[in-house]
Protein backbone atom coordinates (compact mmCIF):
# COMPACT_ATOMS: atom_id res chain seq x y z
CA UNK A 1 0.00 0.00 0.00
CA UNK A 2 1.35 3.33 -0.79
CA UNK A 3 1.62 5.76 2.15
CA UNK A 4 3.01 9.16 2.87
CA UNK A 5 5.45 9.09 5.58
CA UNK A 6 6.48 11.91 7.70
CA UNK A 7 9.14 11.84 9.85
CA UNK A 8 10.47 14.91 12.28
CA UNK A 9 12.32 18.20 10.57
CA UNK A 10 12.25 16.20 6.65
CA UNK A 11 10.46 16.34 4.08
CA UNK A 12 7.84 13.85 3.28
CA UNK A 13 8.63 10.26 1.61
CA UNK A 14 6.29 8.22 -0.31
CA UNK A 15 6.85 4.60 0.35
CA UNK A 16 5.21 1.06 -0.49
CA UNK A 17 4.35 -0.59 2.46
CA UNK A 18 3.05 -4.39 3.56
CA UNK A 19 -0.65 -3.61 4.64
CA UNK A 20 0.43 -5.51 7.57
CA UNK A 21 0.18 -4.33 11.57
CA UNK A 22 3.76 -4.62 11.96
CA UNK A 23 4.65 -2.78 8.95
CA UNK A 24 3.14 0.38 10.48
CA UNK A 25 4.10 0.10 14.00
CA UNK A 26 7.75 -0.34 12.49
CA UNK A 27 7.24 2.76 10.99
CA UNK A 28 5.99 4.73 13.70
CA UNK A 29 7.96 2.81 16.32
CA UNK A 30 5.16 1.47 18.53
CA UNK A 31 1.63 0.68 18.55
CA UNK A 32 -0.46 2.59 16.31
CA UNK A 33 -3.73 5.19 16.93
CA UNK A 34 -4.87 5.98 13.54
CA UNK A 35 -6.67 10.12 13.18
CA UNK A 36 -9.57 9.64 10.71
CA UNK A 37 -10.93 11.99 8.12
CA UNK A 38 -13.89 11.07 6.69
CA UNK A 39 -14.01 14.24 4.16
CA UNK A 40 -10.51 13.42 2.67
CA UNK A 41 -11.01 9.49 3.38
CA UNK A 42 -7.74 9.59 4.86
CA UNK A 43 -5.55 8.75 8.02
CA UNK A 44 -2.98 9.99 10.08
CA UNK A 45 -1.31 6.94 11.63
CA UNK A 46 1.03 7.88 14.62
CA UNK A 47 2.68 6.13 18.16
CA UNK A 48 -0.28 6.09 20.15
CA UNK A 49 2.16 6.98 23.11
CA UNK A 50 4.13 9.07 21.24
CA UNK A 51 3.46 11.54 23.33
CA UNK A 52 3.81 10.26 26.81
CA UNK A 53 7.09 8.92 25.28
CA UNK A 54 8.81 12.19 24.73
CA UNK A 55 8.76 11.29 21.05
CA UNK A 56 10.15 14.43 19.23
CA UNK A 57 7.31 17.15 18.15
CA UNK A 58 6.74 16.62 14.29
CA UNK A 59 3.80 18.35 12.62
CA UNK A 60 0.94 20.39 13.70
CA UNK A 61 -2.07 17.94 13.91
CA UNK A 62 -4.50 20.64 11.79
CA UNK A 63 -8.30 20.37 11.34
CA UNK A 64 -10.70 19.21 8.35
CA UNK A 65 -9.69 23.09 6.79
CA UNK A 66 -6.02 22.56 7.05
CA UNK A 67 -5.49 25.56 8.81
CA UNK A 68 -6.41 25.37 12.96
CA UNK A 69 -4.04 23.30 14.66
CA UNK A 70 -5.36 20.88 17.17
CA UNK A 71 -2.37 18.77 18.53
CA UNK A 72 1.01 18.56 18.16
CA UNK A 73 2.17 15.09 16.79
CA UNK A 74 5.07 13.26 18.23
CA UNK A 75 7.47 11.08 16.34
CA UNK A 76 7.21 9.76 12.44
CA UNK A 77 3.79 9.01 11.13
CA UNK A 78 2.21 8.24 8.06
CA UNK A 79 -0.68 9.01 6.37
CA UNK A 80 -2.80 6.21 4.45
CA UNK A 81 -5.78 6.22 2.19
CA UNK A 82 -8.81 5.04 4.11
CA UNK A 83 -12.01 2.77 2.03
CA UNK A 84 -14.60 2.31 4.92
CA UNK A 85 -12.73 0.99 8.07
CA UNK A 86 -9.82 -0.55 5.92
CA UNK A 87 -6.44 1.51 5.04
CA UNK A 88 -5.69 1.72 1.63
CA UNK A 89 -3.38 3.39 -0.79
CA UNK A 90 -3.39 7.11 -1.43
CA UNK A 91 -4.24 8.68 -4.72
CA UNK A 92 -1.79 11.20 -6.28
CA UNK A 93 -3.96 13.99 -5.42
CA UNK A 94 -4.47 12.78 -1.46
CA UNK A 95 -0.23 11.93 -2.01
CA UNK A 96 0.43 15.71 -3.69
CA UNK A 97 -2.23 17.82 -0.92
CA UNK A 98 -0.48 15.80 2.07
CA UNK A 99 3.13 16.81 0.97
CA UNK A 100 2.14 20.26 0.18
CA UNK A 101 0.73 20.53 3.54
CA UNK A 102 3.46 18.54 5.50
CA UNK A 103 6.61 19.92 3.54
CA UNK A 104 5.67 23.58 4.05
CA UNK A 105 4.90 23.07 8.12
CA UNK A 106 6.99 21.91 10.55
CA UNK A 107 7.26 21.95 14.41
CA UNK A 108 10.90 23.21 15.19
CA UNK A 109 12.13 23.26 18.73
CA UNK A 110 14.28 25.10 20.67
CA UNK A 111 15.90 24.25 23.77
CA UNK A 112 14.81 27.43 26.56
CA UNK A 113 16.88 27.47 29.80
CA UNK A 114 15.07 27.27 33.27
CA UNK A 115 15.18 31.01 34.94
CA UNK A 116 17.09 30.51 38.58
CA UNK A 117 18.86 27.29 37.02
CA UNK A 118 22.37 28.85 37.32
CA UNK A 119 21.78 29.70 41.08
CA UNK A 120 20.23 26.30 41.89
CA UNK A 121 23.91 24.89 40.35
CA UNK A 122 25.42 27.54 42.77
CA UNK A 123 23.84 26.62 45.91
CA UNK A 124 25.15 22.99 45.66
CA UNK A 125 28.18 23.90 45.91
CA UNK A 126 30.32 22.77 48.80
CA UNK A 127 30.17 25.50 51.49
CA UNK A 128 33.36 27.63 52.04
CA UNK A 129 35.89 27.22 55.26
CA UNK A 130 36.12 29.81 57.47
CA UNK A 131 39.40 30.24 56.25
CA UNK A 132 38.04 31.08 52.47
CA UNK A 133 35.71 33.03 53.47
Amino acid sequence: MKVLVVEPMKPCQVREIPDTLDAMRQIVGGDIEAVTSLRNASAIVCNDMGKLQGLPYNRPLLDESGLIPLDILHGTFFITGMSGEYFVSLTEEQIQRYTDLYDNVMVVTAVKEQPGLENAVEKKKKPKSRGER
